[in-house]
C-alpha cells in the first residue's frame, strides 16, 4: 500500500466515477482501475462495486477512504511543516469562505494579503459553511472565514470583526420615508424576503425576524445574496443585507433603500478558523491580524446608507 493509491481511493469516493477520479488524480482511467484493484488484493477485501452506470463503494471502502482523507490530512501537515519551517510566508494557503461574505470580503481582502504576503499562494474556496467545516476536519483546506458561533471542538476560531444588518427596502416602501436609525421593534408584522436552506445568513436573518417579531415571506426563497437584492428592487419585499455587501465596489442598485438600525444593530460576528492541530496557527494568528487591520469605515453602513427620500406633494 503506498499514498498513490490512497488518493486514487480517496478521488473515487469522492467523485464515485472512475474516468472523473481518474482525471482528478492526472492519470488514465485504466491506471487508477488497475491500481484500485491491487489495494483490494492486497487488503484482501472489495472496496468497490461496480456497476455499468455508476462506482459505489462498500461499507469497508467507505471507512478504509475516510480514514485515508485523515492519513492524506497528516501527511499535508507534515509537508506544510517542514514549508512555513523554510519561509513560513510563500506556499499555498487554501481559505474557505462562504457565499453570502466572499464576494464582499474579498476584495479588500486580497489586496492586502498581496502587500503583506506577496509570495503567498492564496487558493479560494466559496462553499456554504457546512461544507467549509468539512473540509476542514478532513484537511481540505488550511483555514476557513466562518460566521459566530460554532460548535465544533477540533477548530480554534480568532475573532476578526462584528458586521452589523442594514434594511434594505423599496423606495416606495412606508419605511423609505422614516428619518433616523430604524429600530428593531419597527419590523414587527414585517415579513423579509430570506435566503434558502442551508446559507448561515438565513438563520442570522431568522434570528433578527425573532427578536422584532417579524416573519419570513412565503412563497420564495433566493439562492444568494444578490438575488434577495434585485427582488427588494422589484417591489418584492424587503430583506436584511450586511454592511461589507454594500460598501464599495459594489454598485449601488436603483430602487433599493436601505436604513440603518438604532444600536444595538443587528450584525453578524465574523471568524478565522482553524483545526487546533494546525501546524501553521502562529502565521494564521499574524493573517487574522492582517483581516483585522482593514479599515473600519467598511464597516459603518452610514457610509452607504441612503437619506430619507423626500415625500411627494401634491401638484
Amino acid at each position: 500500500m503506498n499514498l498513490r493509491d490512497l488518493h486514487y481511493l480517496v478521488a473515487l469516493a469522492e467523485h464515485r466515477h472512475f474516468g472523473r477520479a481518474a482525471e482528478a488524480s492526472f492519470v488514465s482511467q485504466p491506471t487508477l482501475s488497475t491500481q484500485i484493484k491491487k489495494l483490494e488484493d492486497e487488503l484482501g477485501v472489495a472496496l468497490v462495486e461496480r456497476t455499468p452506470r455508476k462506482v459505489l463503494l462498500t461499507e469497508t471502502g467507505m471507512e478504509i477512504a475516510r480514514r485515508a482523507r485523515g492519513v492524506l490530512a497528516e501527511i499535508d501537515e507534515i509537508k506544510a511543516i517542514a514549508q512555513r519551517t523554510r519561509d513560513p510566508e510563500s506556499g499555498k494557503l487554501r481559505l474557505g469562505i462562504f457565499p453570502t461574505l466572499g464576494p464582499y470580503l474579498l476584495p479588500h481582502l486580497v489586496p492586502m494579503v498581496r502587500e503583506h504576503f506577496p509570495r503567498l499562494e492564496l487558493l479560494l474556496f466559496e462553499e456554504k459553511t457546512e461544507h467549509v467545516i468539512r473540509m476542514l476536519r478532513e484537511g481540505a483546506l488550511d483555514v476557513g472565514v466562518l460566521a459566530l458561533p460554532l460548535h465544533e471542538d477540533s477548530l480554534h476560531s480568532e475573532f476578526l470583526f462584528e458586521e452589523p444588518f442594514v434594511l434594505a427596502v423599496p423606495e416606495l416602501h412606508p419605511l423609505a420615508r422614516r428619518k433616523g436609525r430604524l429600530k428593531l421593534d419597527e419590523l414587527e408584522d414585517e415579513n423579509l424576503l430570506l435566503l434558502e436552506e442551508g446559507h448561515c445568513l438565513r438563520d442570522q436573518a431568522l434570528e433578527v425576524c425573532q427578536l422584532a417579531g417579524a416573519g419570513e415571506k412565503a412563497g420564495f426563497r433566493a439562492t444568494s445574496l444578490e438575488t434577495l437584492r434585485q427582488m427588494v428592487a422589484a417591489n418584492v419585499g424587503i430583506t436584511l443585507l450586511p454592511t461589507l455587501a454594500i460598501q464599495p465596489p459594489m454598485a449601488r442598485t436603483d430602487n433599493v433603500h436601505l436604513i440603518e438600525f438604532a444600536a444595538p444593530a443587528p450584525s453578524r460576528r465574523i471568524a478565522l478558523v482553524w483545526r487546533r492541530s494546525s501546524s501553521m496557527s502562529g502565521f494564521l494568528k499574524r493573517f487574522a491580524a492582517i483581516i483585522r487591520s482593514m479599515p473600519e469605515t467598511l464597516l459603518q453602513p452610514r457610509q452607504q446608507v441612503s437619506s430619507p427620500m423626500p415625500r411627494k406633494t401634491a401638484p
